[in-house]
């Protein structure tokens, strides 16, 4: 990534600039997997009972936004050399952008035996996959420029790497921001959770249900059941948190009812001859 923006600026090329940018993309992404694993190892404190796993989150939001602003550059920059070409050192952008490939290659032979280990390591592969589609398209400029002198092909690959730097600054920025509203996760249907809750056997009743992101990686539910029978409830509370936690809910809070607490219990019938009271009822 270094190599790629010291060349574009030295040789004059939008494209190495871009691409630069779209691997900032993915090291940010990257970058922020690691920082947060390392900041999540800090413990939980009275003030802070989840812990600074959040911090994650904070910087997955100012890259994105940070990201929006390199995309909007390269894409005015290149508007004006489309208006106004400039001069190109066709040589030293092509052996950048040569070298720029042939590192995500190299990057992506290693991966390649190891992508499917797990989703951190397949995360990554993509990741690299994408920078080498835009060290190709900056190869491509870069050959276009040498062998016709058109530069405006510089320009042109330019705003097509910008926009891969916005596919995922949107993505940081879509999900960081759903986090922080505690939206319901993606991949977790509320329809869903509420059906497996009720088909627990002894579970009458769900209400004041709710999930949420804390991280990327942990999702929190908490919820209010009804069961009559409160000899049931261990066992319907451990079938509950298994049914959830198939779902990849990992922190349940579940409140176990035997009735909905906008309902009164019937008074005892009252003694021969004593006086009857007449209740209202809360709704």
């Amino acid at each position: 990534m270094v190599v790629e923006a010291v060349g574009g600026w030295l040789s004059g090329s939008l494209a190495l600039l871009a691409d630069a940018g779209h691997m900032l993309t993915d090291a940010g992404a990257l970058g922020l997997t690691l920082l947060s694993a390392w900041i999540a190892l800090r413990p939980a404190s009275h003030s802070k009972t989840y812990g600074y796993q959040r911090w994650e989150i904070l910087a997955a939001l100012i890259n994105g936004a940070a990201l929006f602003g390199i995309a909007g550059w390269v894409v005015v920059e290149a508007v004006q050399r489309i208006q106004h070409p400039e001069p190109i050192r066709a040589g030293l952008f092509l052996v950048v952008a040569a070298g720029g490939l042939l590192v995500n290659l190299i990057s992506l032979k290693i991966l390649h035996g190891i992508r499917d280990g797990n989703l951190n390591t397949r995360g990554a592969y993509l990741h690299v996959l994408g920078d080498a589609l835009g060290s190709v398209g900056a190869l491509t400029a870069a050959a276009i420029i040498a062998t016709t002198g058109w530069t405006l092909a510089d320009p042109i690959v330019s705003i097509v790497l910008a926009l891969l730097i916005l596919v995922g600054a949107w993505r940081l920025v879509r999900e960081s921001t759903d986090i922080l509203l505690e939206s319901v996760p993606g991949h977790v249907s509320m329809a869903e959770v509420q059906r497996r809750i009720l088909a627990v056997s002894g579970v009458t009743a769900v209400h004041d249900l709710h999930v949420w992101g804390v991280t990327s990686d942990l999702v929190a539910m908490s919820g209010h059941a009804i069961v009559p029978d409160l000899g049931r409830h261990p066992e319907v509370l451990e079938r509950i948190r298994s049914e959830v936690g198939q779902l990849g809910i990992g922190h349940v809070t579940i409140q176990l009812e035997v009735q909905h607490e906008c309902e009164e219990p019937r008074p005892p019938a009252p003694a021969r001859g004593a006086q009857v009271q007449h209740l209202g009822h809360r709704h």
